[in-house]
């Protein structure tokens, strides 16, 4: 399918440009820009761990649906009051939930803390924690990123536009020219964005999610082992390709399986070669 690539330039902007830039960057978002949600009443705090009785309440006011995306929280003041803790106490909840990818901080006159339309990050990074005590080992991962693949692949066979088939040849595109022209780092990162093209195809979050979180700990242990030979999973898409063009789920499910088998064993035997085969044993 002919593809049409947009030309691309070298533009230089001006201070004055930079300035406007640099305002508009400092300005709120759309969705950070609602009303403060002053009318909510939290409870005082009677718990011991006062912390996290001040999440609970804040979770509960988004399940309740009185707070949305792009909700400003009560100045810390005013919730310090209500829930009568200290301000210290109050922000150590504050950052429990940001770090958890519920709310976003911004500060500035027009700042405080907001909330987050969400991603998945907190999620990928709890994946990449248990991958790193043990709890998942790389077998694991490996049959998950086939069962879940099989799923992806499914929905996006059905799914999947024109402008979609045309993005993920793109990419394919891409990885033949990285692989002559870009480090291994950069080959990785546009192959993992096959994956991520054909989760956003499939249309739910709850699969780009754990996607994210896959090749977040892929990455982890590809940084560990160093570059090593993928140039079979260039044919190997184009394979995949010509079976998903042709609405051929269990087919491209098949060879998307058999790519991501021979990169696990090939990470297996590349550990071996540097002495980091332990990392990929399972861990009982």
């Amino acid at each position: 399918m002919p593809l049409k690539r947009a030309k691309s330039g070298n533009f230089k902007s001006s201070p004055r440009r930079r300035q406007a830039d640099l305002a508009a960057e400092a300005k709120p978002s759309a969705l950070e820009s609602a009303d403060a949600a002053d009318d909510l009443q939290f409870r005082p705090v009677t718990d011991g761990r006062a912390f996290e009785e001040i999440a609970r309440q804040i979770r509960s006011e988004l399940a309740e649906g009185r707070l949305k995306v792009g909700s400003r929280l009560p100045p810390e003041r005013v919730m310090a009051t209500q829930m009568n803790v200290s301000r210290h106490v109050l922000r150590e909840a504050l950052r429990s939930l940001e770090n958890a990818g519920l709310i976003r901080m911004r500060k500035g006159a027009t700042g405080g803390a907001f909330v987050a339309a969400g991603g998945g990050t907190s999620i990928a990074s709890g994946m990449l924690d248990l991958f790193h005590i043990g709890a998942i080992s790389p077998e694991q991962l490996t049959e998950a990123r086939i069962w879940i693949g099989s799923i992806i692949v499914r929905e996006a066979c059905k799914r999947a536009t024109p402008t979609d088939i045309a993005e993920l040849e793109a990419n394919i595109d891409a990885l033949e020219a990285a692989i002559t022209s870009e480090p291994h780092p950069q080959r990785v990162e546009v192959n993992f964005q096959f994956h991520r093209i054909l989760a956003r195809i499939a249309a739910n979050p709850l699969l780009i999610i754990m996607t994210d979180g896959m090749l977040n700990i892929v990455r982890d242990f590809i940084r560990v082992l160093g570059e090593y030979d993928s140039r079979f999973v260039l044919a190997s898409r184009r394979i995949f390709m010509r079976k998903f063009i042709a609405g051929d789920p269990e087919g491209a499910s098949k060879e998307l399986e058999e790519s991501i088998n021979r990169l696990y064993r090939t990470y297996l035997k590349h550990a071996r070669v540097h002495g980091l085969a332990s990392r990929f044993l399972k861990k009982q």
